[in-house]
């Protein structure tokens, strides 16, 4: 058993920490947010990941997850220290290191004893080495030494408790192999292989990863985008790309671009560490304004479907961007939503998770209902922006009679061409052929 502090509760120290101690190992998660901290304790975890608050009962209960404010008493009592704190978007596109300083401010401070120190949030290459020149000024006991160790997450939102205890790969960066070694067989218990390496490759490695991912998405939207304009079907495209066993399928499905905590940030931050660096990154750059345009792409064709959105009722299945998290970060419906407003529609909205958290940010007008059929009710058309299982396994047969007019515009290509077809839809997905043909048999009702 060891002894780890977390330093951030938020999606990654929250997790991580979690399942360290559900493996055996003491862990104190700590935050300067006292009304998270707070909800903890008592019981309630304030992010939507599927098993997790029933993970932090059970460890919690069994005396091996703790959580509190006092941060520095925290770092004391570990052996282990690992900085989980945000790096958010700057304006500049560069990730925003203030609270990662911070931590390690504090670390200094609160070294009583040899650490190590573990950088698990996304941070910039030479982020390891700022961190120890800050650790290292910020001493308030000459004798006590420590390493740096940079161990970047992998963690899919919605999957993140499986991706923890059953890890593809752990990567474990440093120049101190004995600290190395410590958190490689800190890893043991996640099934998993550790590749180990130097603090810089560490740090590159994670961005490298999820640009490569964000890469993959974007080009097969810009083939889908060729693909509907030639007559071609990017899903049957997709799988035969993905036989390959050079390419894989994975990340592979064509739809409205990617959003979220990981992708946009850092496809960004990437592309600002290259320009500093003085390499002009076109091809991640080319990547980014491909994502941007891709969403857009719904209320182009709603406007094909409609004409005018001006008076129209829309209905909105999804969200969040993605199933099974209520993560509103980058997410598509972001841009999307308020576009259709701008443009004088009416917007009625339904995700099982998401709502409260979209309605902090979403306009004002938006209506929010609790059910597919109650969303779709009276609508000139449906647009479909997160496949959720509860939109995926809807009854099309009901939403065809509910709705005004049988439009769907499929941002994730939830469904069968053939299927909708024989449904009776006027149906537009992503690189697909369209089906149907937009007629004004039916008049639209009011909310």
């Amino acid at each position: 058993m060891r002894n780890i502090t977390v330093i951030g509760t938020g999606y990654v120290g929250l997790v991580s920490g979690s399942c360290f101690a559900e493996v055996g190992n003491r862990v104190i998660c700590c935050d300067v947010d006292e009304r998270k901290i707070n909800l903890l304790q008592s019981g309630v975890v304030p992010i939507y990941e599927p098993g997790l608050e029933e993970m932090v009962a059970r460890n919690k209960e069994q005396g091996r997850l703790h959580f509190t404010t006092d941060v520095g008493a925290a770092i004391e009592a570990s052996d282990i220290v690992y900085i989980a704190v945000g790096t958010p978007m700057s304006e500049t596109g560069e990730a925003d290191m203030r609270y990662v300083m911070s931590a390690a401010k504090k670390v200094g401070e609160h070294l009583n004893g040899y650490k190590i120190i573990v950088n698990k949030s996304t941070v910039p290459v030479g982020t390891g080495e700022l961190v120890r020149e800050v650790v290292q000024a910020n001493k308030m006991a000459p004798w006590a030494t420590f390493d740096v160790v940079s161990n970047p997450e992998f963690l899919r939102e919605g999957s993140a408790l499986s991706d923890c205890m059953n890890m593809d790969r752990a990567v474990v960066g440093s120049d101190s192999f004995a600290a190395a070694k410590e958190i490689a067989e800190l890893h043991a218990p996640f099934n998993t292989r550790v590749f180990m390496t130097d603090l810089e490759s560490a740090e590159m490695i994670k961005y490298a990863a999820n640009t490569f991912l964000a890469t993959k998405i974007s080009f097969i939207n810009a083939i889908a985008n060729i693909c509907e304009r030639v007559g071609a079907n990017v899903s049957d495209v997709a799988e035969g790309m993905g036989m390959d066993s050079r390419i894989g399928g994975k990340f592979l499905q064509a739809g409205i671009g990617y959003g979220g905590s990981c992708f946009p940030k850092d496809t960004y931050a990437l592309a600002h560490i290259a320009d500093k660096s003085g390499y002009e990154f076109e091809l991640l750059k080319s990547v980014i304004r491909t994502n941007q345009k891709q969403r857009m792409l719904v209320v182009d064709k709603l406007r094909e479907a409609l004409g005018s959105l001006s008076g129209k009722r829309i209905a909105v299945l999804g969200l969040a961007f993605k199933p099974n998290t209520d993560d509103m970060r980058e997410a598509p419906s972001l841009t999307i939503v308020p576009e259709l407003i701008r443009a004088g529609a009416s917007v009625r909205a339904y995700d099982p998770i998401a709502s409260d958290a979209a309605s902090r940010l979403l306009p004002s007008e938006v209506l929010y209902a609790d059910s597919v059929e109650a969303t779709v009710t009276g609508c000139d058309a449906c647009v479909i922006l997160t496949e959720w299982s509860e939109v995926m396994s809807m009854s099309l047969a009901q939403v065809r009679t509910l709705l005004a007019r049988p439009i769907i515009i499929d941002g994730r290509n939830c469904f069968g061409l053939e299927e909708m077809e024989r449904e009776g839809f006027i149906y537009h997905s992503i690189g697909r052929r369209p089906i149907g043909a937009v007629n004004d048999e039916r008049q639209s009702v009011n909310f």
